[in-house]
């Protein structure tokens, strides 16, 4: 068993409770952590036989383009995306950090970490 890690995705995006999120946008950085068995790669050097780097971030790409009010409904929906692209993945977990959340006070980031589980529901 491997973890691929894809680390330090950076997108500007539209996600958060407060309307001025919803026009203004924000910065977030997205990790991804994918447990799967890369004993064939291995052997055969080969891209098919393991999961690719691009496919996975265009998909979370494509998940951080759909607004949302919570760090926790983008993590749920990237994990399931990533997991219907590459249903060999044993496991796998996502960080989404928000930077300069709007908080009355001096934050540089809040985040939310989900994990998925080979026999979690999606």
């Amino acid at each position: 068993m491997s973890t691929i890690s894809i680390e330090g995705m950076t997108f500007h995006a539209f996600h958060g409770c407060l309307p001025e999120e919803m026009v203004t946008g924000n910065t977030f950085i997205v990790d991804v952590y994918l447990d799967t068995d890369t004993t064939k790669a291995e052997k055969s050097d080969d891209l098919n036989d393991t999961v690719n780097y691009s496919t996975v971030y265009e998909t979370v790409k494509n998940e951080m383009i759909i607004n949302s009010k919570l760090l926790e409904h983008v993590g749920r929906r990237i994990l399931n995306a990533v997991k219907a692209e590459f249903p060999e993945i044993e496991s796998a977990k996502v960080k989404v950090a928000k930077m300069n959340p709007p908080i009355n006070g001096q934050v540089e980031r809040v985040s939310v970490s989900l994990k998925l589980l080979r026999d979690y529901p999606m």
